[in-house]
């Protein structure tokens, strides 16, 4: 159709041959238009869903990830929360999928930076232990509890948002200094939460509450 913006040289090759090079220039840009249309949200930390048991999710996040990082994605799961508990989007599956009110009404997260401990026998391991009285059983739940990186809970209307080592919140020993090293990102009822992944800021201040 335009013969003038086509180089000589491409006119002399062999039918054959241009009909490979059409063929490996068009997988090539199918391929280059997949990659930039599934292309990771890069306002969040990479993350991948190590397991999952009921209302339990273990996430993994590399150890590179720092703190800020992974509050960003602690803010996602509010704004999920707030936007129409859609944690599909996030690669998590219904967590109460047989509750009429709609299958996220509950949900736990941890975020871990070692993917041992997001591994499924680790997962179920860490829950069963919890009415267990073995010693080794509850080391290893207390071990499990001191790895976490971040928290985020949701339980009907009311969430929690927390980064930092939180093995004493989970122990259900929130007190005044737990906030040293357990950051509060955000509690209270779902509708009237604060802050975001865009702007973690204007979280508000951490204090000594109650774990649900």
């Amino acid at each position: 159709m335009f013969p003038s913006l086509i180089p000589e040289w491409f006119r002399k090759l062999d039918t054959v041959v241009k009909l490979g090079l059409g063929v490996f220039i068009g997988a090539f840009l199918l391929i280059w238009g997949g990659m930039f249309l599934t292309r990771p949200d890069r306002t969040i930390p990479p993350y991948s869903i190590g397991s999952q048991e009921g209302t339990a999710v273990a996430v993994h996040v590399p150890a590179w990830v720092s703190d800020t990082e992974i509050e960003t994605l602690i803010y996602r799961f509010q704004k999920i929360a707030r936007e129409g508990r859609k944690f599909g989007r996030m690669k998590i599956q219904p967590t109460t999928k047989d509750d009429p009110a709609g299958h996220y009404q509950r949900i736990t997260i941890y975020v871990f930076a070692n993917d041992h401990w997001t591994e499924a026998e680790a997962l179920h391991r860490y829950l069963a232990a919890e009415t267990s009285r073995d010693p080794v059983e509850q080391t290893f739940r207390a071990e499990f509890e001191k790895t976490v990186r971040g928290y985020y809970r949701l339980d009907g209307m009311a969430e929690e948002g927390r980064i930092g080592r939180i093995y004493e919140v989970l122990q259900g020993k929130d007190t005044a200094g737990t906030a040293a090293y357990a950051r509060l990102l955000f509690k209270g009822p779902v509708t009237a939460a604060t802050g975001s992944p865009e702007a973690p800021a204007d979280k508000p201040a951490s204090s000594p509450l109650s774990p649900f």
